[in-house]
């Protein structure tokens, strides 16, 4: 009976101890937030596959009025797309915002490269929030160009963050993902 007592005792302490373990995992996880914006849903699918590595908040950045195809025509100098990047202070409006940002201590801005830079949605998401002592991880996609002078302009929006280096999340396996989000530890 004693023998009984002592391995219930034991199996109760290491069953306490793994749901202490996985609260911890969890209140790890919400620190994290997945931030994107997505014109043509190619950096949301990436998004969603870092969110799902980094069990992280996914939150999609959403212009307040959205961009039509005719907007996004790089091609037309008078688009508003070409417009928005050829100003960079210009700061497009956004529809939504992340309660409670203080919560996270990490986080990930996607978003398409345009114009060999972000698009200045982004910089409005920055600048709305104190994102002082947070880490911020820029990821993109892109037909092709690199992260050009990315930092250059998104820096300056939340200039007293830990800013990591861009990555491009092109084609990218999750496998992939997840062996870049480790190396940033």
């Amino acid at each position: 009976m004693k023998r009984i007592t002592i391995l219930m005792a034991l199996a109760v302490a290491v069953l306490l101890t793994a749901c202490a373990q996985n609260k911890e995992n969890k209140s790890m996880e919400s620190k994290t937030l997945v931030a994107y914006f997505s014109a043509t849903g190619t950096t949301a699918a990436a998004a969603e596959k870092l969110a799902a590595v980094t069990g992280g908040t996914l939150h999609e950045i959403q212009p307040a009025e959205p961009y039509t195809d005719a907007d996004l025509d790089w091609r037309d100098k008078q688009s508003r797309s070409s417009v928005e990047m050829a100003d960079k202070s210009s700061r497009p409006a956004i529809k939504n915002k992340v309660e409670n940002i203080e919560q996270y201590d990490t986080i990930f801005v996607g978003y398409p490269i345009w114009w060999y830079i972000a698009p200045t949605i982004i910089n409005t998401f920055l600048e709305q929030y104190n994102l002082e002592g947070k880490t911020i991880v820029p990821f993109f996609t892109s037909g092709g160009s690199g992260k050009g002078e990315t930092m250059k302009y998104l820096r300056p929006s939340a200039p007293k963050s830990n800013w990591k280096e861009p990555m491009s999340l092109n084609r990218m396996s999750q496998d992939d993902i997840k062996k870049w989000v480790d190396s940033l530890k």
